[in-house]
């Protein structure tokens, strides 16, 4: 049975072996499929059909909500979990948790009838979903030494990436049938989920830092910080980007068929990610190493956001989020071992990802507000613009992390 509880028990610190690793991130690929299915495509044709004179609105106020719900809620989702005490381990009932609960909701998405249910149910996808996520990821802090978390790190962004894929192609897919789209999603996401619940959960201590850990100063509250606004910059232009995609493509572009350009642009900006996605991740743990990676990415995110403000050439387009592809696998590569790097409190590292993801969150609720001004004021040239300013500013917040080399 589980339970809440508020002393640790004894330390375990069983390795997360190869299968283990494998069906972490099967799972989290089933996560972003559910996630960025809608995201991309059926949140914003389901706001046209619901409001075609108030899209833009709408699906900014549904996609502020449902990030404000994640934001909330995902600090004590990871308290929860460092808490559990069971038979099934302390993240494995979360992730069960998270993916039953996710998939009910994007049941009611399929159904949704008014703006008042798609946002509900928005933020009930978005809730269970983070909830999952922070014990996917608190499972890395757990069982995957310092020293070997860049490619594990890699090998979990790499599911994500063909997550994300997966869940527009499916969403693509079912078009013009909006409710088969969602349903489509709540299945994959439960059919990934189920073979990480069946492995081994060895227990909640996480293991012990190994020797090369000590090369850099110790982790603290203002590397904490640091490490977060990176995340926040490269989220919040990941946000930027694609959350008007669809309309930027109709709108300014004049592409006759957007969404399947949708499709045909994810797939491009998955596939620059996954060239360099396990290079980077083996590399950085090779040289012991991240900053360079996210230096890197910083300046690859810039050139494809830039590419893009000064549209409307389609190869220009193209050519954009190729970079931006490129620059976010870079950045993906070493992101969760550095988040994991800084967390000064291992036996609670859910709790402390919980406040990470939301640095995954705010840039929701932040982006749907500043897109639409930026677009009603200048344009997507300036949307895109703000996007490779954000790109430099993420090179300089990680320079300032001192555990991280």
């Amino acid at each position: 049975m589980t339970g809440i509880a508020s002393a640790s028990p004894a330390p375990r610190s069983d390795p997360l072996s190869a299968a283990g690793l494998a069906a972490l991130s099967l799972a989290n690929a089933g996560l972003w499929a559910a996630l960025f299915g809608p995201i991309e495509l059926l949140l914003a044709q389901h706001s046209s059909l619901l409001a075609p004179d108030g899209k833009v609105a709408v699906l900014g106020m549904v996609s502020a909500a449902g990030g404000a719900a994640a934001m909330l809620t995902n600090p004590i989702f990871g308290a929860l979990s460092d808490r559990t005490r069971s038979r099934f381990g302390r993240r494995r009932p979360w992730v069960a948790l998270g993916a039953l609960a996710g998939a009910g909701s994007l049941l009611l998405l399929s159904g949704a009838q008014s703006v008042a249910m798609l946002t509900l149910g928005w933020c009930l996808v978005q809730t269970s979903l983070n909830a999952m996520m922070t014990a996917l990821v608190a499972t890395i802090a757990d069982r995957v030494p310092v020293a070997e978390r860049g490619a594990a790190g890699a090998w979990f962004a790499f599911a994500q990436a063909l997550g994300i894929v997966g869940g527009v192609a499916l969403a693509h897919a079912t078009a013009p049938d909006l409710g088969a789209g969602y349903r489509s999603c709540a299945a994959l996401l439960l059919v990934c989920a189920l073979p990480f619940l069946l492995i081994e959960d060895p227990g909640p201590t996480p293991l012990p830092a190994p020797p090369t850990a000590t090369a850099h100063p110790p982790a603290g509250t203002a590397d904490m910080v640091w490490a977060w606004l990176t995340r926040f910059c490269f989220n919040l232009i990941s946000a930027l980007a694609l959350l008007y995609l669809l309309y930027y493509l109709g709108d300014a572009i004049h592409r006759p068929a957007p969404d399947g350009d949708v499709l045909l642009l994810t797939a491009l900006h998955i596939a620059a990610m996954v060239i360099v996605l396990v290079p980077a991740g083996l590399a950085s743990d090779r040289i012991a190493r991240r900053k360079p990676f996210v230096l890197a990415a910083s300046a690859s995110m810039a050139i494809g956001m830039t590419l893009l403000a000064v549209q409307p050439a389609w190869g220009l387009v193209i050519t954009g989020v190729a970079f931006a592809g490129i620059g976010f696998g870079l950045y993906s590569a070493v992101d969760v071992a550095i988040v994991t790097e800084v967390i000064p409190e291992a036996t609670e590292s859910a709790r402390d990802l919980g406040i990470f993801n939301i640095a995954n969150a705010l840039p929701q609720v932040a982006a749907p507000a500043l897109a639409a001004a930026l677009i009603a004021f200048a344009g997507y040239g300036a949307l895109y613009g703000a996007g490779a300013l954000l790109a430099l500013v993420a090179a300089a917040t990680v320079l300032r992390i001192r555990a991280v080399g």
